[in-house]
């Protein structure tokens, strides 16, 4: 069996063989067409109003650990309670006093 990088083992000519033809006699399986392809739209999470920026910060590790520990979606939250947050404060009071 040829080895692609990170141990992604692909099948031999022989075993392609037996899977395409387990495929082909599957009465289930069907094979779109090149314009049944071309209809087909890309699906996911839609495009937000306002996107986010990706960084790298450093919490204390108590401050993650009791957000995730309130389950999925923890990001959010962390981002809702810094949102309300500065809701709170003036932005005078963010710079930090040398």
């Amino acid at each position: 069996m040829p080895k692609l990088k990170k141990g992604l083992i692909m099948p031999t000519p022989d075993e392609d063989a037996a899977i395409n033809a387990g495929i082909a006699a599957d009465p289930d399986t069907y094979e779109l067409g090149k314009e049944e392809f071309k209809q087909l739209r890309k699906v996911g999470r839609p495009r937000a109003a306002q996107t986010k920026v990706q960084l790298t910060v450093r919490y204390d590790q108590e401050v993650v650990d009791a957000f995730k520990s309130s389950g999925p979606g923890w990001q959010s939250r962390m981002n809702d309670a810094l949102r309300d947050w500065l809701r709170d404060h003036r932005a005078r009071d963010l710079v930090q006093k040398t």
